[in-house]
């Protein structure tokens, strides 16, 4: 597989958006599943590791929206991984609901983003069950020392990810983007939130960052985040 970012931490780029695999300790683990229809393409990856789908162990989901729940239910199926989700989205994403009500960014091309993303309709999901529920400060022992941290703001049972390895690798799911430049994402279902959020993310140590949107920052993660929100 060609887009490793660190050993042990692989990007599979589904276009707009982003999903990971990690090695852990027992197989693979999969971070977002993207949109429905995403599962060939990252299966794709699996087996370009030389692994097969039942090698995928845990499947870990960093919130509700249907870009990051859409192929969870059908990866679910074909690996025969449990899945993670912080409660407040996993309520939703167990009802087939991928969506809350959202406000846009500030800045022009937020708005823009978020105008054109208002006139589309919810992806419409799949049902899925979460096995195991995410909560703030918890360190999970499928892969070395993985904190999960509650990240609401963009969505309130959004998750982000902290491993110490690499000099500290955060996957910062769409807390904020890298597309253009390290921002905020277009929308937000609630902006002072969010923000806060940021600050406290920017108060962690990590070398690397990785994003739902846009491109991995592969150093000086942690300095870029307190020149922004610290």
């Amino acid at each position: 597989m060609q887009n490793g970012i660190v050993p042990g931490l692989y990007l599979i780029n589904l276009g707009f958006v982003n999903a990971y695999l990690l090695e852990g300790k027992d197989g693979l683990i999969l971070v977002d599943t993207g949109i429905p229809g995403s599962p060939e393409k990252i299966l794709e990856a699996v087996r370009s590791l030389g692994k097969q789908p039942a090698d995928v162990k845990h499947i870990l989901v960093t919130h509700l929206h249907g870009d990051h729940t859409g192929s969870l239910a059908a990866l679910k199926q074909a690996t025969g991984a449990p899945a993670y989700m912080h409660p407040l989205d996993a309520a939703l994403v167990r009802q087939g609901q991928s969506s809350r009500p959202v406000q846009h960014a500030p800045g022009l091309f937020n708005t823009l983003m978020s105008a054109m993303m208002a006139r589309r309709e919810p992806v419409p999901i799949e049902p899925a069950e979460t096995e195991h529920e995410l909560h703030d400060d918890q360190t999970l022992d499928i892969v070395e020392d993985l904190r999960v941290f509650h990240a609401p703001g963009h969505a309130a049972g959004q998750v982000v990810f902290l491993l110490p390895k690499h000099g500290g690798i955060l996957i910062a799911a769409d807390t904020c983007g890298n597309i253009m430049g390290l921002g905020l994402p277009p929308i937000f279902e609630d902006l002072k939130v969010g923000l806060h959020t940021l600050k406290k993310l920017a108060a962690l140590d990590f070398e690397v960052a990785v994003f739902g949107h846009g491109k991995p920052m592969p150093s000086g993660a942690a300095q870029r985040f307190r020149k922004k929100w610290g």
